[in-house]
């Protein structure tokens, strides 16, 4: 948790100049393309100080009013970034339009572009950096921060190549058309963030995750685990609840219950890549199970083993066993 905190706090403090050197650049410009620009920096530096309280947040252990723990809020920081983002793309679609109708004159377009151009580079590298660290951590706040700073660079590149268009052409209106472009490009991009971070919100599947943790159980399926169904899982921040049916033997005792339930839960926490709260409901078997069951020497089978049942996303997530 303290990698995720450093990694917001050095893509805070870089928000911050970079904001800085692009309000430089429309003020020596007088662009509306330059200042869609600068615009967006604002937006990454408040998107950046409300991701690092969120990962401070989540960090918290679990108390009594958040028994889950506060993991969530990266959802929430995420549609906070989401909204700021398509509100300063909506901000800057009526300045440009309006612009369109009452042009201002340009300037230097050369040195605003080289500046735009160095701090989108900058920004492009961090953004990359943040993606690959929140996937690795498990993070949606540093994935999504890290999705924000390469949408700058993508516009700041196009905003650069507008700039030289413009100061060859001599065409002044081409700064406003291309303000609206990438205002419609930036709303959109918020658009995307806000509807990933419902979807954590409202605990929408993930069929990434889902997909990955069937794999390791029928990898490391065991003759005693003769059916696994109902299977749903809810990411928390950088954690996993998942909860599902397991099939075991009825002749079992209990302590041998326990044993196959805790053999499940480290074997999806050591292979799944995800550290993951499991609540596993064992069922026992019934005679309907014993034409795919393949435990050996079973004192109490009615009929030969002669199907293999191959667990897969659609048949471990509905609420039936196999035979149903």
């Amino acid at each position: 948790m303290q990698e995720k905190r450093n990694i917001i706090i050095v893509a805070l403090a870089l928000s911050i100049v970079l904001m800085l050197a692009k309000f430089s650049a429309y003020f020596i410009t007088s662009s509306n393309f330059v200042l869609t620009d600068a615009a967006e920096s604002v937006v990454n530096v408040v998107a950046s100080a409300f991701a690092f309280f969120s990962i401070y947040l989540a960090s918290r252990p679990r108390d009594e009013n958040h028994p889950y723990g506060h993991g969530k809020v990266e959802f929430f920081s995420a549609f906070i970034e989401g909204a700021l983002i398509s509100i300063a793309g909506i901000s800057i679609l009526f300045k440009s339009i309006y612009s369109l109708f009452y042009p201002n004159e340009i300037h230097d377009l050369l040195i605003g572009a080289l500046i735009i151009g160095v701090t989108g580079a900058i920004n492009g590298i961090m953004g990359f950096y943040m993606i690959r660290k929140g996937k690795t951590l498990k993070s949606i706040t540093l994935e999504a921060d890290g999705r924000h700073l390469l949408t700058d660079m993508v516009t700041s590149g196009g905003l650069v190549a507008g700039l030289i268009l413009i100061y060859f052409t001599k065409v002044a209106w081409l700064d406003s058309v291309l303000s609206i472009a990438v205002g419609v490009y930036i709303v959109f991009s918020g658009y995307k963030l806000i509807r990933q971070s419902v979807a954590g919100l409202m605990d929408e599947a993930d069929f990434t995750i889902v997909n990955d943790i069937v794999k390791v159980l029928n990898e490391q399926h065991k003759a005693e685990w003769i059916d696994i169904h109902n299977l749903r899982a809810q990411k928390y921040g950088h954690e996993l609840h998942l909860d599902c049916h397991l099939t075991l033997p009825n002749y079992f005792d209990l302590n041998r219950v326990h044993e196959e339930v805790k053999l499940v839960d480290q074997l999806i926490n050591e292979k799944a890549g995800i550290h993951t709260e499991m609540f596993i409901h064992a069922d026992p078997c019934i005679p309907q199970c014993c034409h795919y069951c393949s435990m050996p020497n079973c004192p109490i089978r009615s009929e030969a083993k002669r199907e293999d049942i191959e667990w897969t996303m659609e048949n471990v997530t509905r609420n039936k066993k196999h035979y149903e």
